[in-house]
């Protein structure tokens, strides 16, 4: 079985997209993991598929899978490159995009000069809708980790799950110690995104994400929002922040409770080609 691709990224986290409108696609969890293999695949932090809408009023469905194997609820830096691939591929000559996720519906706005302005929805603080295991609703949560240490936490959702702690050095945060413990906590039935974020003034934070099902990448883009979020409600941050991830920035706004976050930044296409894949 061969495989169209088009290997593309958000600010270096990297994607496997491929056109479920032009063909049918249907992958086992096993081919996705051999796409995924940087070794004798493709290579991608996450694997996006556009589809046909089957919902009314969508323009496609946004299909999106970790290196696992696993289905993951959304990818903000994804949808940008999504968009720019649905323009370049001629699928449809619109600027504005309604994307149908497995649990809602993203909102794309492709801007001049390239970027995309994403509009992620509204946050989700309450336990059972991230979800996280919590009598109530807390703007922080104490989690005790496998290694023996507490920390504090934001928790929320922005489609995806997201644990945020704030660290007074990013470079120097325990990520790929902590991730894989704040990712597996018996604490979040679904696993959880984890996110360390400085906060270098009201407008400026630096962040690193640990994936869910991808480990540490090097943009994030429901991670961007969720750190922003979380610094916001913390009394932290500005509505705007430039976030910085470690291949460059997003803007991310978000005006407070009941209303959408907005990111926007860039999308670039690296290469296209074709995958024997078995089975």
């Amino acid at each position: 079985m061969q495989i169209k691709f088009t290997k593309m990224h958000g600010l270096g986290n990297d994607f496997v997209v491929l056109d479920g409108v032009s063909e049918s696609i249907s992958l086992t969890p096993e081919q996705i993991r051999a796409i995924g293999n940087r070794h004798t695949g493709v290579g991608f932090d996450q694997l996006l598929i556009v589809a046909p809408a089957t919902r009314p009023g969508h323009d496609f469905a946004y299909l999106v899978y970790n290196t696992d194997g696993s289905q993951a609820e959304n990818c903000g830096n994804g949808s940008r490159c999504m968009v720019s691939f649905i323009k370049s591929r001629g699928l449809s000559d619109k600027d504005e995009y309604t994307l149908e996720l497995v649990n809602g519906t993203l909102h794309c706005q492709a801007n001049s000069g390239g970027t995309v302005t994403v509009n992620m929805g509204s946050p989700v603080f309450s336990p059972p809708g991230i979800p996280f295991l919590a009598d109530n609703e807390q703007p922080t949560y104490s989690l005790t980790l496998g290694n023996g240490e507490t920390i504090g936490v934001s928790v929320l959702a922005m489609s995806n799950p997201h644990a945020v702690l704030v660290v007074p050095d990013v470079d120097a945060a325990p990520v790929r110690e902590w991730g894989p413990l704040i990712e597996n906590h018996a604490k979040f039935p679904n696993r959880v995104n984890a996110g360390f974020m400085q906060v270098v003034n009201a407008g400026t934070i630096r962040l690193r994400v640990f994936e869910r099902g991808a480990g540490e990448t090097l943009a994030c883009g429901t991670g961007a929002c969720a750190a922003v979020v979380a610094g916001i409600r913390r009394g932290l941050l500005a509505n705007t922040v430039d976030v910085q991830l470690p291949c460059g920035s997003l803007q991310i706004n978000w005006e407070g409770n009941g209303t959408p976050v907005f990111k926007t930044g860039p999308a670039a296409t690296v290469f296209e080609g074709t995958m024997e894949l078995g089975g």
